[in-house]
């Protein structure tokens, strides 16, 4: 079974296909959020701890961090928020980068194996980005796009994949740290791309046998009533093997689904998660009787 390890200094989060669904919380981006980027942009950095904070409570065991601010310097800001995080939370981090500098300052401030987020099949992408994947032993989100931009083609981002999983192969790097992102299409653009995404992820599983990721709300853009949709897609994919996803944990329909998911899928034993998240507290007065419901008993007659 293909498992892609990651770490913090103090603990391991396995993604893999006999393990519950991994969800990599996405709050920390600044990309649409004003304020956000410009508190990050001035060094207040108050937002992105309660962010972090409240996205493990609500259930995500890795974080996603980015600080692509427009004219700010962003490696030293991705430095800093990772260097917060990791204080914060012993959550493995996504680092997310498009920029080569700033993954190389946050992967120099990371303690444990870090995903980068991420490579694309560009030739100069793979180039500069393998190697510093190599170099710190970390994990690497796959994107399958290449110079032609994204296809529309299933078959064409399969292959992308695959190009990009065997020029990691030439730097040393596995197909156990190298977790794909298939590029999840609207549907409300294109009726083909639920099912297309489905066949490409069991593709992906059983051909390349890798993990998978994605951002899971892509899938619904432009739709109303787009958490159940998100919902709905996420239980899908992950009984066609998909492994983790990019998404915002503090959305209830999304969290349930996966956490369903899980227990249809046997990953959850004893459905011990799903109680724990669901289950009704004691109505008041009931606490120290033992579970019995109903009051005192009636005296036989």
């Amino acid at each position: 079974m293909t498992r892609t390890v990651l770490s913090s200094a103090t603990k391991e989060v396995v993604i893999g296909f006999d393990v519950p669904f991994v969800v990599i919380g996405e709050r920390i981006n600044p990309t649409g959020r004003k304020l956000l980027a410009a508190e990050m942009k001035v060094g207040d950095y108050s937002r992105v701890e309660a962010d972090a904070l409240a996205q493990i409570r609500a259930g995500a065991q890795m974080l996603d961090v980015n600080a692509g601010i427009p004219m700010a310097d962003e490696p030293r800001i991705l430095a800093k928020c990772i260097q917060l995080v990791q204080s914060l939370t012993d959550a493995p981090i996504s680092i997310d980068s498009s920029i080569i500098e700033a993954l190389e300052a946050g992967l120099a401030v990371y303690k444990g194996k870090a995903l980068v987020n991420s490579v694309t099949g560009e030739e100069e992408v793979l180039e500069r980005v393998l190697p510093l994947v190599a170099k710190h032993g970390a994990a690497v989100v796959a994107i399958s796009n290449d110079e032609t931009g994204i296809s529309e083609d299933p078959d064409e981002r399969f292959q992308v994949a695959r190009k990009i999983v065997e020029r990691a192969a030439d730097f040393g790097i596995s197909h156990e740290d190298v977790v794909v992102d298939p590029l999840i299409m609207p549907v409300g653009a294109m009726d083909s791309a639920g099912t297309s995404a489905l066949n490409l992820i069991r593709r992906l599983r059983e051909e390349l046998k890798v993990n998978t990721t994605c951002g899971a709300s892509n899938v619904s853009f432009g739709l109303p009533n787009r958490h159940y949709m998100n919902a709905a897609f996420l239980s899908m994919a992950i009984g066609a093997g998909m492994t983790s996803a990019i998404t915002n944990p503090l959305h209830e329909p999304e969290m349930a689904a996966v956490r369903g998911a899980d227990v249809v899928m046997g990953h959850d034993p004893n459905c011990r998660a799903w109680i724990r998240a669901y289950r009704e507290p004691p109505a008041e007065g009931e606490e120290g009787r033992g579970g019995r419901r109903g009051g005192r008993r009636r005296r036989q007659a």
